[in-house]
């Protein structure tokens, strides 16, 4: 919720310079002005306020998981998002790093890292189903 108000206070901004210079027939310096404004703003939101706003104050933020993979958790770590994605096809786990701005990006690789997913795995014992109980109140079998 955060994100779009400060999107719309930025657009705010923006168009009243735009509006009022434009009264005032200078147009070059409002769309110049204007410019400036949305740019300073898309500068601090990027590589200062995005991760801020989603980890403090419900901001929002999307990552795709990469096609093949599958998600297995996140984690903060100061203002920084780690996301643990899994790959079957090299049986390894993915750990990357999105800091703020995308300046600093680590990535650790666990090769054979063999997470427990149900059923996909060679020797795995597939998914049983549970039998309903058939005893009745006083725990006894019920004879059918």
């Amino acid at each position: 919720m955060i994100t779009y108000f400060y999107w719309g206070a930025i657009l705010a901004i923006s168009a009243t310079l735009f509006a009022l210079l434009g009264r005032a027939d200078k147009w070059r310096l409002a769309i110049i002005l204007a410019l400036v404004v949305l740019f300073i703003g898309w500068i601090a939101y990027y590589f200062r306020l995005q991760q801020v706003f989603v980890k403090h104050y419900g901001g929002v933020m999307t990552i795709q998981v990469p096609k093949g993979q599958y998600h297995m958790g996140s984690t903060w770590k100061d203002d920084n998002l780690w996301i643990e994605n899994y790959d079957p096809e090299t049986n390894t786990c993915i750990f990357s790093e999105y800091s703020k701005g995308n300046l600093l990006q680590g990535r650790l690789y666990l090769k054979n890292c063999n997470p427990l997913l149900p059923g996909e795995y060679p020797g795995q014992q597939p998914d049983r189903q549970i039998e309903p109980d058939r005893s009745n109140l006083d725990g006894q079998m019920r004879q059918d």
